[in-house]
């Protein structure tokens, strides 16, 4: 799947979410700005050459003028790049809305901007994918604009109780799952079959019960994929705060007892490792995979870093007070012996590794 991406709206909340997939087939993404920083000789320069250009800038919250009019905006800046690159793209895909059709401020503003790049990409000779999103929730998104999902999250995550406001059906994929539509990773069919209908009120009791279960340092039925989806969704606004899991040692004269983990559904994977002092373990990240280092015995940093960011959250641990940390998704991570001692550590995955599809991509928590 070797290409040469150009993206719009890279420093948002899906643009987020295409980075971190992109990465995982070792590929970085030259992102174009749009609105006031927009330059149509360096946005031509960078669209040219490219297979596939995604653009996903737009404003989807605001006053009707601007909603409408920022959205055509970019996308006749974009066409105009387009027109104008020396090679242009060979793919341009749109990041639309399943509300472009639904006649409102929003929708008609959508829709106006997916012609705008229709008839560039016909000009240039370029295939034209309109792809029509639904409702997107996923790690990281803003509370309060991003998608309701979001902001139920966080103020779970802060001790509120979130209330519904506006009970609806909601048609729900995943931003993981977008970003493989977009960059090419999937086929339209196989992204439909990933989409989930939920009303809000129903979201908010999954969530709900999530939060209960994971205060506990439990994690909740994971076993369907949308249940994983969500919970790993919920642990993006929960972590620093809800970090290190605190677990009771119990220990006599016989030696010491600790639970480790207590998993609602779904399957598993355990495993072990020592570590010499002075080594480490990871630098890598997950884009789907839950996992929860455990320290059994001897003295460990273990350090987190969130993709595109410089922020890195350290925890010492020991065996003496055992804690657990689970790795949030996206997140680059390792475990360091900071020990005189060998470091015993247990690991706990949601899921059997499989070697053709690892979900472990190299990342260093360090720059």
């Amino acid at each position: 799947m070797a290409q040469h991406v150009a993206l719009t709206g890279a420093h948002g909340f899906l643009g987020w979410h295409i980075r971190a997939a992109l990465q995982e087939f070792g590929q970085e993404a030259t992102t174009i700005p749009v609105g006031d920083g927009f330059n149509v000789a360096e946005a031509a320069a960078a669209v040219s050459g490219a297979t596939r250009l995604i653009h996903l800038a737009g404003v989807n919250r605001g006053a009707d003028t601007e909603v409408s009019e920022e959205n055509t905006r970019f996308a006749n800046q974009i066409a105009l790049a387009i027109v104008r690159a020396e090679n242009p793209p060979a793919v341009i895909v749109y990041a639309n809305s399943s509300q472009a059709t639904n006649g409102s401020v929003y929708g008609n503003a959508k829709a106006a901007a997916a012609d705008i790049l229709r008839v560039a990409a016909e000009e240039v000779g370029a295939e034209f994918q309109d792809a029509l999103l639904p409702n997107l929730f996923g790690e990281h998104g803003r509370p309060f604009y991003n998608a309701v999902t979001a902001t139920f999250s966080h103020l779970l995550a802060q001790g509120q109780t979130p209330s519904v406001n506006d009970d609806k059906e909601l048609t729900l994929l995943h931003a993981q799952d977008a970003a493989d539509l977009l960059t090419g990773a999937v086929d339209v069919a196989v992204s439909r079959e990933r989409e989930v209908n939920e009303s809000v009120s129903g979201l908010l009791v999954r969530l709900v019960a999530m939060d209960a279960i994971y205060r506990r340092g439990e994690i909740p039925d994971v076993a369907a994929k949308f249940d994983r989806d969500l919970f790993n969704t919920y642990r993006s606004y929960a972590f620093p705060e809800q970090a290190p899991v605190q677990l009771t040692r119990h220990a006599d004269a016989r030696g010491s007892f600790f639970e480790i983990i207590r998993s609602h559904g779904g399957c598993g994977q355990s495993s072990f490792s020592t570590t010499e002092p002075g080594i480490s373990r990871g630098d890598h990240f997950h884009r789907r995979k839950i996992e929860r280092f455990t320290v059994l015995s001897g003295s460990a940093t273990i350090a987190l870093r969130r993709l595109f960011t410089d922020d890195v959250f350290e925890f010492q641990v020991t065996g003496d007070a055992p804690v657990a940390v689970d790795m949030p998704t996206m997140w680059s991570h390792k475990i360091a012996n900071t020990g005189a001692d060998l470091l015993y550590t247990s690991f706990w995955t949601n899921d059997i590794f499989n070697p053709q599809a690892p979900d472990t991509i190299e990342e260093a928590v360090h720059k």
